[in-house]
């Protein structure tokens, strides 16, 4: 069983099916840059678009790095066809705001990119919404999931972090808050420290009494 106080959600893969988008703007910027596509698309899962852009191109200057990003960026956040909430979704959000529940989605898209997808899935709002413009060191830094917490008014312990991808539990636990990996093709030695598995977000309920929230399987 895990208790917090509030939650911090990924958006991408987690609170919304992205990946048809995310991978026809990288497949087509692989071809571009004559990368090689399986290795790009295995790298960029959970991180900024501006830490794939480095890793792929490396010799590149900072002003060719960021019109990079601002050319993607555009692609993304033009292309929301096929983007729609992940099963189990509406109800979980809607238990939280029922309970009142304190949530915040923590994401390492930027501010286009995030909001016209989580538009596109036509999600609840929250309060508190981190996107990578706001972090120095991105997912799998611990960085975003700290100050996700901290808007909250939350320590990082009192926090649930539900994630999809390996950089983002890796942030996750690093920033010290408990993780639900939620269909997340994990390696070994971070799944062993993950405090739940599941394959979809339909497997759990929330339950809040006084102020601590308890997370059960179906």
């Amino acid at each position: 069983m895990i208790q917090g106080k509030g939650f911090l959600f990924d958006l991408d893969g987690t609170l919304v099916n992205s990946l048809p988008v995310v991978e026809r703007a990288y497949i087509n910027w692989a071809k571009l840059h004559q990368l090689d596509i399986p290795t790009v698309l295995a790298f960029i899962h959970g991180k900024q678009a501006i830490t794939s852009i480095r890793h792929f191109l490396p010799h590149a200057s900072e002003a060719e790095l960021q019109a990079e990003l601002r050319q993607l960026e555009q692609i993304e956040a033009e292309d929301t066809d096929g983007v729609a909430a992940l099963p189990g979704v509406f109800d979980l959000l809607n238990q939280l705001q029922a309970q009142q529940i304190p949530w915040a989605i923590v994401t390492s898209g930027t501010i286009p990119v995030a909001h016209a997808r989580h538009q596109a899935a036509q999600l609840i709002c929250p309060e508190i919404f981190i996107t990578a413009e706001l972090v120095k060191h991105g997912k799998p830094h611990p960085d975003p999931y700290l100050l996700g917490a901290a808007k909250l008014g939350l320590q990082p312990h009192d926090c649930i972090v539900v994630e999809d991808a390996t950089a983002g539990v890796m942030s996750g636990l690093a920033a010290g808050c408990s993780v639900i990996a939620v269909n997340a093709p994990l390696p070994e030695d971070v799944q062993r420290d993950v405090h739940l598995v599941i394959d979809s977000l339909e497997q759990i309920s929330v339950f809040k009494q006084d102020s601590i929230v308890e997370i059960k399987l179906k």
